[in-house]
């Protein structure tokens, strides 16, 4: 599962508050859809999926994995 950050958002160009606030939302959607794990505040890493489902566009990020 390929997941971004407010970072990764900003790089994308996406302002900081308006990257903030698509993580919030994504992670409010995750805990809609029963993934409880999402409820913790200190999380700040969300599925692409869920914010491409918010934007309602496709994202292509480059998520390099160490």
């Amino acid at each position: 599962m390929i997941t971004v950050t407010k970072k990764d958002l900003i790089d994308l160009g996406f302002g900081p508050t308006q990257s903030q606030d698509i993580v919030r939302l994504s992670k409010y959607l995750m805990v809609q859809k029963g993934y409880d794990y999402y409820k913790s505040k200190r999380l700040g890493r969300v599925p692409v999926q869920a914010v491409e489902e918010i934007l309602g566009v496709t994202l292509y990020v480059h998520n390099e994995e160490k």
